[in-house]
């Protein structure tokens, strides 16, 4: 084993810029699949932790009548819950209202939620510190939209619980910033009771954030999703995300995988008087296949010490500084951070590690195998089988 290390390692070392184009191609590949998927697990991993600190908590409790993805079940889509069963629960009525900023009208999702409340990293102490008669919050999304600052006033129009139009001045007590755009875009925040004092809707919610405390009961007109269940669109979203980049960089790892193959048969075209002297001198000619399959895997070798060389720095630098994303990707509808900050766990670098070694060992082998048919005598004088 030792021997045939060595003497992999010298004709590796012999064919000079052959070699070291090979290593590098497979060090590029090496590096790109490692920093592509550390970068879908960095965002996976933000995405999850400001999906639940911003808007999931550990589940929500919804109304029966009220679908998130129907805006037409808010109207109905709400109810009361005993005290006794709303423990470590957050209430949110929701209504469809409009808002009437420099003469525009905008029509928004109006939430009533408790100030008190600590389940959502909302800047709800901030309701609860203003003044106003109405006091609000929205995200910057919001903000930009509707040209609002924060200390604004913007006319405000609803319906109370008979149908009724009501309108009245909401001061704009503060604007937040997030990643999550489910809890900005088209949003304005207001405490709960202020909510229930203008529709009529007394201790009614539309749907209730769940606490870590929170053990889930069966209630009437009320379901629970769970934190999994609602994360399981963005967990589909980053596993298509890891199928496509896997296209890429397969074709990636399959060209330098190709330019091994090329060599391997070059080589065993060209060294076939070396291979005959091999098996004339008491090798055997799977001793040899094994030769010439170690110096294809040593392409491997090579490359993770190469891609180690620059891409060590570049994976610590990223890691520390992010990878910034374009403005438009934060209005996709799911939590994507201005930057992104690569994970780099042991098991995708083992993983990417193991891949490498062993596509670059089988695409050696394959070639290799025809020495084990080759006649030592023809092999000597240089003629293929």
């Amino acid at each position: 084993m030792k021997l045939a290390l060595h003497l992999a390692y010298k004709n590796l070392m012999g064919s000079g810029l052959r070699t070291w184009l090979n290593v590098a191609v497979l060090s590029f590949a090496y590096v790109v699949i490692i920093l592509y998927n550390g970068m879908i697990d960095g965002w996976n991993q933000q995405a999850k932790r400001d999906s639940i600190a911003w808007e999931y908590g550990r589940g929500h409790l919804l109304h029966t009548d009220y679908d998130p993805y129907d805006p037409f079940t808010l109207q109905d889509g709400h109810g009361t819950l005993p005290k006794d069963k709303s423990q470590n629960l957050t209430p949110i009525l929701i209504r469809q209202v409009s808002i009437y900023p420099q003469g525009r009208m905008i029509s928004v999702s109006l939430k009533g939620i408790a100030t008190e409340q600590s389940i959502l990293k909302l800047p709800t102490n901030l309701l609860k510190q203003s003044k106003a008669a109405i006091p609000g919050i929205v995200g910057k999304r919001m903000a930009t939209s509707a040209n609002l600052k924060e200390g604004d006033q913007v006319l405000l129009r609803w319906r109370d619980k008979n149908g009724t139009f009501d309108a009245a001045d909401i001061t704009i007590a503060g604007i937040f910033d997030t990643d999550v755009p489910t809890v900005d875009g088209g949003q304005i925040w207001i405490p709960i009771e202020k909510l229930w004092e203008m529709t009529g809707f007394t201790e009614h919610a539309t749907m209730f954030i769940a606490g870590n405390a929170y053990q889930h009961e069966l209630q009437e007109e009320w379901n629970f999703r769970s934190q999994e269940d609602l994360l399981k669109e963005l967990n589909d979203i980053i596993a298509m995300k890891k199928i496509s980049g896997s296209i890429m960089y397969f074709l990636l790892l399959a060209i330098a995988l190709l330019a091994i193959f090329d060599t391997q048969v070059l080589s065993i075209f060209r060294r076939q008087k070396e291979i005959g002297t091999y098996i004339s001198l008491g090798m055997t000619r799977w001793q040899v296949v094994w030769l010439f399959t170690i110096e294809g895997s040593m392409y491997s070798i090579l490359a993770t010490i190469l891609g180690s060389i620059y891409g060590v720095p570049l994976f610590v630098y990223l890691a520390k500084k992010g990878i910034g994303m374009p403005v438009a990707s934060q209005d996709m509808g799911i939590a994507v951070a201005e930057r992104i900050f690569p994970v780099y766990g042991i098991g995708l670098i083992l993983s990417t590690i193991v891949l490498v070694v062993v596509s670059a060992t089988l695409v050696s082998f394959l070639p290799a195998r025809k020495i084990a048919k080759m006649d030592p005598v023809d092999a000597l004088k240089g003629k293929l089988q």
